[in-house]
């Protein structure tokens, strides 16, 4: 939410920098996110200042020059070339001062500095309206009829004085913050000094007036609230620059007098309003009602929307929607260039409605975010009159009718019970009575009794009005108080203790994710972090069926509709954000947790680390070439975390994913633990991915409940290993992996570790068949092994290898 610092200071005076008046709201609750400046001319007029030309000679040695002694001001009078040819004596000019930035119509910015010209010093500039941005003439200098006196910046002179925007962090239970005027409430409980509301005293109602609007609230629960004012004679057209000012501060592009008028008073006041063309109103009566199901309506913005039977909307005597209430107008109903005759709506809508609305159309505007949270009742008539007012002044309206108010059932205060000694007890620090009284009277809550409970406790009964939608309990007033008095003047006591002390996992997982996360990033991998929302589309497909997914009923988006059931798709997204920017070469890893709906009705949530790799693996230089990404490396990876996690040799066995072609499935312990592989084409370009990515997918709630804290220290061997190599041509259809298992149940005891370092296929071997070329080291720790036990061992292993295998030994 943007806040304008100048259009506050018309609610409440104040001199203070606007650095400091955004320190005092962040502490109160409503956090600054960030001030930005801005400028009616680019550089505000920084360094120009009003001065009045004393002497004017004809430069020496330029026939098109003057030399000028100018008064800015200053002590001494400052010697200034100016080649205008209507500069004279006895004229008030603007002066660009030595250091000043002029920013000139159409031109590149400069700096002035005192500098020779022809042999002559010059102190400054005195300027032409284009030199500065503020027209188009350089006809000459800017001659001015003013009693300023000499040194007057010039920002002053054209009233151009800057504004500072407070970007604030609004949190959802903060409705009566939603505007500027709210705002102003809470800096003045923060600065102790009175703010007020627009004056409305102008307002007057005509003595003969014309047929009016009817109104009738078909479902007062809804609509508690509807107040609305006729107005003829309106000349629709665009705003005058002030009010085109107060918009574009807080990033509101103008559309014409009467919908600005609108949105000023929005911001201004917190209370929606829209304007219907009263010339489109059949039958001059507005019901409020619900919608009939399935009924179409074009809105504002030219969709037509199929409506449900709990859309609350403004319709004609006839039943024709005009508008979705609190979210939306309608096309028709609109103002246009040609309407002449306006019905303003100001309202108090229930929040559920408008939210259930909003949600169902995945319609959000700056009205439907203030009704949703809670708007304040009493503000209806306020604001209404306030936009009369303006349109009177900008757009020459006149009122036409009385208001209608319609509002069956008044909406009181809030009455709520605070126990003094309870506001010790939950801040932690003594707050004096007179002081918590000062706050709540600042806040508009009003004290309506005073009493003593039995053990002699003061208490106050407490009324608190309807914009304070969040403050319903005790515990609220006591927040309230605490935000103003100043979470920084509540004093931290020497020793802070807690009356119990949480238990630690063991192993703690957190630890466990730190390290295996050390150990991917020192391999040059790079931790990201999507989000948990994602699109539904991604998993409603054949190779993807939507069985299981867990969707949002309120969502914000339609692009953000379901929990992700797999991490895979927006780790896509990150591929291809980066390859959409030439970052082609990635190797990112990312933990994070997958949603299912599982059959029963209940959820089930699941912890996975996620790793991809696409591009090259290192960039090309003189040394060595670029190679692309492979299985193999990623399987390197993949290896490293299991034997951080004391997994250190998984069983493997062709992979069952729905989103990989082709891959591995690693066991450990007879359990799937991850998989492995290349995302397929078809999931690809789903993602609009435009190059091959290598992904893997670990069940970290598996692993950490296998996971074993046992540290094992061994002494290292004193006797040297030993490496042998064979060949073996088998079936193509034979894995490296079964090799191993069948090695490793052959010799338990000597053979420390086997590797394959290299694998061939050709016509000379056969069809259907490839040969592995294969190590083993061996290695006893009790002795240095001798010819014939290595012997032993590798005919056993190649008798293993011929049966098991069918393997053929090359030698």
């Amino acid at each position: 939410m943007k806040i304008s610092y100048d259009w506050l200071r018309t609610l409440i005076p104040t001199d203070k920098p606007a650095a400091e008046i955004g320190a005092l709201l962040t502490g109160s609750g409503l956090e600054v996110e960030g001030i930005e400046e801005l400028e009616s001319v680019p550089g505000g007029l920084r360094g120009l200042v009003l001065g009045t030309v004393l002497t004017r000679e004809k430069h020496p040695d330029a026939d098109k020059l003057s030399l000028t002694t100018v008064d800015v001001g200053d002590a001494t009078p400052r010697q200034i070339v100016c080649g205008a040819p209507n500069v004279a004596a006895g004229q008030r000019v603007v002066v660009a001062l030595d250091g000043a930035m002029l920013y000139p119509t159409g031109g590149e910015p400069f700096k002035i500095k005192k500098s020779k010209i022809r042999g002559a010093a010059s102190e400054g500039m005195i300027c032409a309206e284009d030199e500065i941005g503020l027209g188009q003439s350089h006809a000459g200098i800017m001659v001015l009829e003013t009693e300023l006196p000499n040194g007057t910046p010039a920002a002053d002179y054209f009233g151009l004085g800057s504004d500072s925007v407070f970007e604030i962090g609004l949190t959802p239970n903060r409705a009566d913050a939603a505007s500027h005027y709210g705002v102003a409430r809470e800096l003045r409980a923060l600065l102790r000094q009175p703010c007020q509301l627009p004056d409305v005293s102008g307002f007057k109602t005509p003595a003969q007036a014309a047929a009016n609007i009817n109104v009738t609230l078909e479902d007062p629960a809804a609509a508690p609230r509807y107040a609305g004012l006729l107005l003829e004679n309106v000349r629709v057209a665009p705003s005058p620059e002030w009010l085109q000012r107060r918009l574009r501060s807080i990033g509101l592009a103008p559309i014409n007098n009467v919908v600005d008028v609108t949105n000023f008073v929005l911001h201004e006041l917190g209370q929606p309003l829209h304007a219907f063309d009263a010339d489109q109103l059949a039958g001059n009566h507005i019901r409020v009602k619900r919608a009939e199901a399935g009924e179409k309506f074009i809105t504002l913005d030219g969709v037509t929307r199929t409506l449900k039977a709990d859309d609350l909307v403004i319709a004609d005597t006839n039943g024709q929607p005009l508008a979705l209430a609190g979210v939306f107008g309608g096309q028709t109903s609109g103002v246009s260039e040609t309407t002449t005759r306006v019905f303003l709506e100001s309202a108090y809508f229930a929040p559920a409605v408008v939210r259930k609305t909003a949600q169902t159309h995945q319609l959000k505007t700056d009205a439907s975010f203030r009704f949703e949270r809670g708007t304040d009742p009493n503000m209806v008539p306020l604001a209404l009159k306030r936009a009369a007012l303006l349109l009177q002044e900008v757009a020459g309206a006149t009122v036409a009718a009385p208001v209608v108010d319609a509002y069956p059932t008044h909406i009181g205060s809030t009455l709520v019970r605070l126990r003094l000694p309870r506001v010790e007890k939950l801040v932690g620090q003594f707050i004096a009575p007179a002081r918590i009284r000062q706050i709540l009277t600042d806040l508009d809550v009003l004290i309506t009794e005073e009493l003593t409970d039995e053990a002699g406790h003061e208490e106050w009964i407490l009324s608190v009005p309807p914009h304070k939608v969040d403050v319903t309990r005790e515990a609220d007033v006591i927040e309230e108080i605490l935000r103003i008095y100043g979470y920084n003047h509540v004093a931290l006591r020497p020793h802070n203790s807690a009356s119990f002390l949480a238990k630690f996992p063991n192993p703690d997982p957190e630890i466990i994710r730190q390290h295996v996360a050390r150990l991917l990033s020192g391999q040059g991998f790079s931790e990201i972090i999507t989000n948990s929302i994602t699109n539904s589309r991604y998993f409603e497909t054949e190779d993807a069926p939507d069985a299981g997914l867990v969707h949002l009923l309120n969502f914000n988006s339609a692009e953000l509709n379901v929990l992700r059931p797999s991490l895979l798709p927006s780790g896509l997204e990150v591929v291809r954000h980066n390859v959409n920017r030439r970052q082609r070469d990635l190797k990112l890893y990312e933990f994070g947790k997958t949603y299912r709906q599982l059959p029963d009705g209940s959820h089930q949530e699941q912890n996975q680390l996620v790793i991809y790799l696409t591009g090259n693996t290192a960039a090309e230089t003189w040394q060595q070439k670029s190679a692309k990404s492979s299985f193999h490396q990623l399987a390197g990876a993949v290896q490293q975390v299991l034997a951080a996690l004391g997994f250190p040799e998984p069983v493997s066995k062709p992979v069952e994913h729905p989103y990989l072609a082709g891959g591995l499935t690693l066991l450990a312990q007879n359990q799937p633990v991850a998989q492995l592989g290349a995302v397929s084409a078809a999931v690809l370009k789903r993602l609009d991915v435009s190059q091959p990515v290598w992904y893997a997918e670990l069940d970290w709630d598996g692993l950490m409940r296998k996971y074993k804290s046992r540290l094992m220290a061994q002494e290292l061997p004193k006797f040297p290993e030993v490496r042998r190599d064979l060949s073996l041509v088998v079936d193509r259809t034979v894995t490296f992996d079964q090799l191993r298992q069948i090695a490793r149940r052959a010799e338990k005891k000597l053979l420390r570790q086997i590797n394959v370092f290299d694998v061939y296929e050709g016509d000379n071997l056969g069809e259907g068949k490839k040969s592995y070329s294969v190590s083993f080291l061996l290695q006893d720790a009790t002795q240095t092994l001798t010819d014939q036990a290595i012997d032993q061992v590798m005919n056993r292993l190649i008798q293993q290898f011929e049966q098991q295998a069918g393997a053929v030994i090359r030698r």
